[in-house]
C-alpha cells in the first residue's frame, strides 16, 4: 500500500462498519502480521508516530486546527521491515475526547477496537503523565464491560483473563519538558511511568478513584514501555510538521522518534488470538468485521465467540484449500492416463500429505477433527474417481489393441476361412498369437486380464461353432478341445480376479498410508497448538507473579490475596491444558477414523504422550 486507507468509520445510520475495499486488502495478505494501534486524544500527534513507523514523512492526516483530523480507524500495511515475511499493519485511530461527537460510547467503542485487533497498543498524550493524563485514560477502565473473554457467563467479571490476551502497551508522552528524576534521583522512562502508576494506601472514595485506572493498566497489559518525546520543532512550525526538513526538527526528537521506531519493530509481536493462534492479513478482516458487527449490534465483543467465529471460517476454507491442491496435482496427472496403479497411487499419497498440510497450515481449533475428517472423506471420494477414469482410460486402450491384433482374424472370419478341415487349429493358433502379442503391449495397464477375459469370452462363441464344424476332428477330440478351452477361460478369469484383488490390497496400502502421514501431521499441528497454549499461558502468569511482587513490596495485602488466587487458578487451567485436550482431540479424531489399526496405534501414541506430559 503506498498510501492509508479508511479501515472502520461510521455510517449514516451512526453504527461503525467496516470498509469494503480495506478487507479485499486485508484478503490478500496471507502472511502474519504485527498490529500496531496508537489511540489518544485528538490533536496529540499521533499520525506523525505512525507516518514514521511507515517509514514516510507523510500518509496518516496531520491536523493543525482544534479539530480532529483522522475520523474512525484509518490503515496502512506495509512490508516489516525487521521481520521477513510478515506485514506491518498500522492502525491510526480517531482522536478520543473530540467535542463534535454525539455517542458517548463512540471514543469507547473506538478504544477497544484498537484493544482488541492490535499486538501493540500506542497510547499518545501530551505533557506530562500526571493525575489528569491517566484519568483521561478512563476507557481502560471501561474495557471490563465492553470485551468479554467467554461467552459462557455474560455477567462474569472475566477481565482478569484480559493479560491472556491483550497487547503490549506502548505511553508515548508529547511535548514532554520534565527532568526524569524520582525523588531527586535520575530515572528512565518506565520507571517514570511505573512511578505514575503506584496505587495508594487506603480505601476512602478518591483513592479508589485514583487507584482503578492504575490497578487497570497494570492488571489488563502483560507489558509496559514509556518514551518521552521533547518539542519537534518551534511552534510556529507545528502546523507544517510533515513537510519540514531534518534539519528543522529537535536533534533529540529525531532520537527519540528513532528509538521509538526500532522498540516497536524489534519488540511487536505477530498478533495471535486467543490459544496462540496466528492472525494473518485475511484473519484480521475477519475479526473486524466481527467484532464491528457484534458492537454495532449493540452486543459486548467476545473473544471467544471471535475464535469460533474464526475457527468455522478458516477451518472451511482450509478444507477447500487442501482440496484444490489435491484436485489440481490429480488434474495434471490424468493427462498422463492410463497410468499403472502404483504410479496412481504414489502421486495420489503424494497429494494427498500436500493437501493436509495446507490445511494444517490453515486450521485451527479443529478440536473434534471434523474439518479434517471432511477433508479425508473427499480425498478418498476424488481419489476413487481417479482411479475409475483411469480404469476408463486404461480399458479403452486394452480393447484399442486388441481390435489393432484382431482385425486379420476378424476379416478371416468373415471371409470363412476357419470353416474348413483343420480350421479349428488354425482359430487357436491365431487366438493364441493375438494373446501374446497383446500381452506384451498391455502388460502393465490395470485393466489388461479383464478386457483380455471379455474378448476370449466373445471370442469361445466363434471358437465353439468352428470347433463344431471342423470335420478332421473326431468327437472325442472335440469333447478335449472344448473341456481344455473351459480351462483357459476359467484360468484367465481367475487372473483378472487375482489382479482386481491385488489392485483393491494396493488401493487400502496407499489409504493405510495415507493415514498414518495425516494422524502424524495431526500430532505435530497439536503439539504446536500445545506450545502456544503454554506459552500463553506463561505470559500471563508471569505477568501475574510481577503484579504480585510489586504489590508485596508495596503492602497491599488484600490484592496481594486476591492475586494469589488468581496464579493458583492459572496454574490449574494450564495443568489441565497439558492433558485434556490433547486427550479428547486425539481420541474424537481417532474415532472418526475406520481402520482398526490406526485407532489402537493413536490410542498408545495419545496416553503415551500424555504420560511424558504429566511426568
Amino acid at each position: 500500500m503506498d498510501k492509508p486507507v479508511c479501515f472502520i468509520d461510521t455510517g449514516s445510520d451512526g453504527k461503525l462498519r467496516v470498509q469494503q475495499s480495506a478487507l479485499q486488502i486485508l484478503q490478500q495478505i496471507q502472511q502474519p502480521v504485527v498490529v500496531v494501534a496508537v489511540v489518544g486524544l485528538y490533536r496529540t500527534g499521533k499520525s506523525y508516530l505512525m507516518n514514521r513507523l511507515a517509514g514516510k514523512q507523510s500518509g496518516f492526516a496531520l491536523g493543525s486546527t482544534i479539530e480532529s483530523k483522522t475520523k474512525g480507524i484509518w490503515m496502512w500495511c506495509v512490508s516489516h521491515p525487521t521481520k521477513a515475511g510478515t506485514t506491518l499493519v498500522l492502525l491510526d485511530t480517531e482522536g478520543l475526547g473530540d467535542v463534535d461527537k454525539g455517542d458517548p460510547k463512540h471514543d469507547t467503542n473506538i478504544f477497544s477496537l484498537a484493544v482488541l485487533l492490535s499486538s501493540t497498543l500506542v497510547y499518545n498524550s501530551r505533557g506530562t503523565i500526571d493525575n489528569k493524563a491517566v484519568m483521561d485514560l478512563q476507557y481502560v477502565t471501561e474495557l471490563s464491560e465492553c470485551i468479554k473473554v467467554k461467552s459462557s457467563d455474560e455477567d462474569a467479571d472475566d477481565s482478569s483473563e484480559f493479560v491472556k490476551f491483550f497487547p503490549s502497551f506502548i505511553w508515548a508522552v508529547r511535548d514532554f519538558t520534565l527532568e526524569l528524576k524520582i525523588d531527586g534521583k535520575d530515572a528512565t522512562e518506565d520507571e517514570y511511568l511505573e512511578f505514575a502508576l503506584k496505587l495508594k494506601h487506603g480505601t476512602s472514595r478518591s483513592v479508589i478513584e485514583y487507584n482503578f485506572p492504575r490497578d487497570c493498566i497494570q492488571k489488563f497489559f502483560p507489558s509496559r514501555k514509556c518514551f518521552t518525546f521533547p518539542f519537534p520543532t518551534a511552534p510556529e512550525n507545528m502546523s507544517c510538521l510533515e513537510s519540514l526538513n531534518s534539519a528543522d526538527i529537535s536533534s533529540e526528537f529525531l532520537k527519540v522518534t528513532d528509538h521509538f521506531c526500532q522498540f516497536v519493530f524489534h519488540d511487536s509481536c505477530v498478533k495471535r488470538l486467543k490459544d496462540g493462534y496466528t492472525v494473518t492479513g485475511r484473519v484480521l478482516g475477519h475479526l473486524a468485521k466481527t467484532y464491528v458487527d457484534t458492537i454495532s449490534s449493540g452486543a459486548v465483543p467476545c473473544l471467544e465467540n471471535a475464535v469460533i467465529a474464526m475457527a468455522t471460517i478458516e477451518n472451511e476454507a482450509a478444507v477447500k484449500e487442501g482440496l484444490q491442491v489435491y484436485q489440481s496435482g490429480m488434474e495434471k496427472l490424468k493427462d498422463s492416463f492410463p497410468l499403472e496403479l502404483k504410479d496412481v497411487s504414489s502421486e495420489h499419497q503424494h497429494l494427498s500429505s500436500t493437501a493436509t498440510q495446507a490445511f494444517m497450515k490453515r486450521s485451527f481449533r479443529d478440536t473434534d477433527g471434523k474439518n479434517l475428517k471432511s477433508l479425508e472423506e473427499n480425498i478418498i471420494k476424488l481419489f476413487g474417481e481417479y482411479l475409475c477414469q483411469n480404469e476408463q482410460a486404461s480399458k479403452k486402450r486394452c480393447e484399442e489393441i486388441l481390435s489393432s491384433l484382431s482385425a486379420p482374424m476378424m476379416e478371416k472370419l468373415k471371409q470363412g476361412f476357419y470353416t474348413k478341415p483343420g480350421g479349428y487349429d488354425l482359430f487357436c493358433k491365431d487366438l493364441e498369437d493375438i494373446e501374446k502379442k497383446y500381452n506384451s503391449q498391455a502388460n502393465k495397464e490395470v485393466k489388461a486380464e479383464e478386457v483380455l477375459e471379455e474378448f476370449l469370452k466373445q471370442k469361445s462363441v466363434d471358437s465353439n461353432a468352428i470347433l463344431q464344424a471342423d470335420k478332421k476332428l473326431t468327437e472325442k477330440e472335440k469333447k478335449i478341445k472344448k473341456e481344455k478351452e473351459k480351462a483357459a477361460l476359467l484360468e484367465q478369469e481367475i487372473k483378472a480376479r487375482d489382479k482386481k484383488q491385488r489392485q483393491l490390497e494396493e488401493k487400502m496400502e496407499a489409504e493405510r498410508q495415507s493415514n498414518e502421514e495425516r494422524m502424524r501431521q495431526m500430532k505435530e499441528k497439536m503439539d504446536e497448538e500445545m506450545k502456544l497454549q503454554r506459552e500463553e499461558a506463561e505470559r500471563a502468569m508471569d505477568s501475574k507473579l510481577r503484579e504480585q511482587a510489586d504489590l508485596l513490596e508495596r503492602s497491599f495485602k488484600e490484592k496481594v490475596d486476591r492475586m494469589r488466587q488468581e496464579i493458583e487458578e492459572f496454574k490449574r487451567q494450564n495443568a489441565e491444558m497439558v492433558c485434556d485436550p490433547l486427550i479428547t482431540i486425539g481420541k474424537t479424531v481417532i474415532m472418526h477414523l475406520s481402520s482398526g489399526y490406526l485407532k489402537q496405534a493413536l490410542f498408545s501414541c495419545f496416553s503415551h504422550h500424555t504420560t511424558e506430559s504429566l511426568s
